[in-house]
């Protein structure tokens, strides 16, 4: 058999031809498609993290975030075997699906996940729950309590030592006392909001 051989002009034109039969922009969707592509949860769910994403993200970050809100938890809390149950089935398939439909750019091998602007057309049909997200914001918060009520403890610890006039607190004054507490509180708020 004789090979053929395309040299760099053809191969311009042949990519230029098939640029053009491609419209830049993807076709709508018909609902039956999109709720086709919906029906998984797993799916919503990446589309959901994807909603407030303007630039690439890891595909191991949805994945450990789509974990979390399946076992209802925090990133943090997820064991090794509840990140893997989630991050296999994306990888192999819910991704590629997405990714086929023209709503992410998923690039398997750099484990990277971009949403793209047909993603918008499936937006109308993923209502998210308010009481879910808030659900979600409370589980985050829980942990702070716990540093505020140590730093209640601590500061009432403080205060009943200088009160009482113990040789560890008598150097300090009211007004330092005052101060240490007001330095406490600060910076765990600060620490909260930057987290």
């Amino acid at each position: 058999m004789k090979s053929t051989h395309i040299n760099s002009e053809e191969q311009d034109s042949q990519e230029i031809d098939t640029e053009t039969d491609c419209p830049s922009e993807a076709s709508a969707f018909s609902k039956d498609e999109i709720f086709h592509l919906l029906q998984n949860e797993r799916r919503r769910m990446v589309l959901r993290y994807l909603r407030g994403t303007d630039e690439p993200v890891r595909m191991r970050d949805i994945a450990e975030q789509v974990a979390a809100w399946e076992h209802e938890t925090t990133v943090k809390e997820l064991t090794s075997t509840q990140r893997q149950r989630v991050y296999i089935p994306l990888y192999q398939s819910h991704l590629s699906k997405l990714d086929q439909a023209g709503i992410i750019d998923y690039q398997q091998n750099r484990g990277i996940v971009e949403r793209k602007p047909l993603a918008d057309q499936v937006d109308q049909y993923l209502q998210v729950d308010p009481s879910i997200e808030s659900v979600n914001e409370q589980r985050s918060d829980e942990g702070w309590d716990d540093y505020y009520i140590g730093a209640t403890v601590v500061c009432y610890v403080f205060l009943l030592g200088a009160v009482m006039e113990l040789p560890f607190m008598s150097f300090l004054s009211g007004i330092a006392l005052s101060a240490l507490i007001l330095l406490l509180f600060t910076v765990l708020t600060i620490s909260r909001l930057i987290n």
